[in-house]
């Protein structure tokens, strides 16, 4: 490789960190994606030739407004709109003869995904963006309830969308500033995730709580919150998507490790508290926290002893060619799949599957049939 890569990255020993880099294929070109972030390159980062995709760095989460906010930021925020669904990172990258398959799209996990791909080059005017800023990544959210990944209804979404929340440099992973990616994205036609507007932080925490008490009762998922130039980021989610977590993860109670029944629990904790619930709206939370726990188990336990598979249900439409190419990276993956129906609509397939739980699967079988634990 000739480029300096202790400068790209800012790390000394490089050596040490492309140890944890690992090799996929592209339609027969390889690169190269850190599956975890390491030495402060983040999770994601793609090496395709000479050319660096950076991944996108997590958020922090604050589990209370007040002072959660106007300790973290001194300045104006934005408060933005948090989307279920899956990020992905789009770029093109002009080096190493990866120019003639155009614009990519990167899982957060780095993996160039063929049927992302074609789904953001069908809603986002790409090519225009990118003959502009060549340098620049386009940040996004997949939504809906026909896709591969995370599916989750939104009245606006029939099948598949794509929300832009960030736009960043591909290389370095700075940010733009909020004003100047919003004025970018509305110029270019890219569909955004919803502003809540700029405030103090002072003022920001009335304006989340507010905007949190209307995505709750809309079953959504929460906000994030972005200093004006773009490099401090906080998050907030509501209760209604605790439960909705609590209640996927239960529904593959032995998939998923208990960090993510913990964290969810403590959200509605804190949640509880700040609001200063009255003891029967506290009663009422607990609930639905307990419904979201037991339920979706109870009736996967009930699914296994019946020998039905169990797992994450997906549908997806497209391009025939495209899912069959994505259903190939799935199962390359070490991902077993149930396909449920495989049909066209039109010019498009439309496949049902499920990505089978095995954990679930094989221990509920085993307690079912007089397994012990040891604890």
């Amino acid at each position: 490789m000739g480029r300096d890569w202790a400068a790209v990255f800012g790390v000394a020993d490089t050596d040490h960190l492309f140890e944890h880099f690992q090799s996929e294929r592209y339609r027969g070109r390889e690169y190269r994606y850190l599956p975890d972030a390491r030495h402060g390159v983040e999770r994601g980062t793609a090496i395709l030739g000479d050319a660096v995709v950076r991944g996108f760095p997590s958020i922090p989460r604050t589990l209370v407004l007040d002072p959660g906010i106007p300790e973290y930021f001194d300045g104006p925020v934005a408060v933005e709109e948090k989307l279920n669904g899956y990020n992905v990172r789009v770029a093109d990258v002009n080096a190493g003869h990866w120019e003639e398959f155009g614009p990519l799209a990167f899982t957060r996990s780095g993996h160039v995904c063929r049927y992302t791909t074609e789904t953001v080059r069908d809603q986002c005017p790409l090519d225009d963006f990118f003959a502009d800023h060549p340098d620049l990544q386009v940040c996004a959210e997949v939504v809906g309830p026909e896709n591969p990944y995370t599916t989750h209804d939104y009245d606006e979404v029939e099948s598949v969308a794509v929300r832009v929340f960030d736009l960043r440099d591909r290389e370095t992973g700075d940010p733009l500033p909020v004003a100047e990616r919003r004025d970018l994205c509305e110029a270019y036609g890219f569909e955004q995730v919803r502003s809540f507007g700029v405030h103090d932080p002072d003022a920001a925490v009335d304006a989340v709580g507010d905007a949190i008490d209307e995505l709750d009762e809309q079953g959504r998922e929460g906000v994030v919150l972005t200093a004006a130039d773009g490099r401090r980021r906080l998050k907030y989610t509501t209760s209604a998507i605790h439960r909705s977590d609590l209640e996927h993860a239960f529904a593959l109670p032995f998939d998923y490790g208990r960090d993510f029944l913990f964290s969810r629990v403590i959200r509605e904790v804190f949640q509880a508290v700040e609001r200063d619930e009255r003891d029967e709206v506290v009663r009422e939370r607990a609930r639905n926290l307990g419904e979201s726990i037991l339920l979706p188990a109870v009736e996967t336990v009930r699914a296994v002893d019946r020998g039905e598979p169990v797992g994450d249900e997906h549908v997806v439409r497209g391009d025939p060619e495209v899912l069959d190419r994505l259903l190939d990276q799935f199962r390359d993956r070490g991902l077993e799949l149930d396909v449920r129906a495989d049909r066209r609509d039109g010019d498009e397939r439309v496949v049902e599957f499920v990505k089978l739980a095995r954990a679930t699967r094989d221990k509920t079988e085993f307690y079912l049939e007089g397994g012990t634990i040891d604890e």
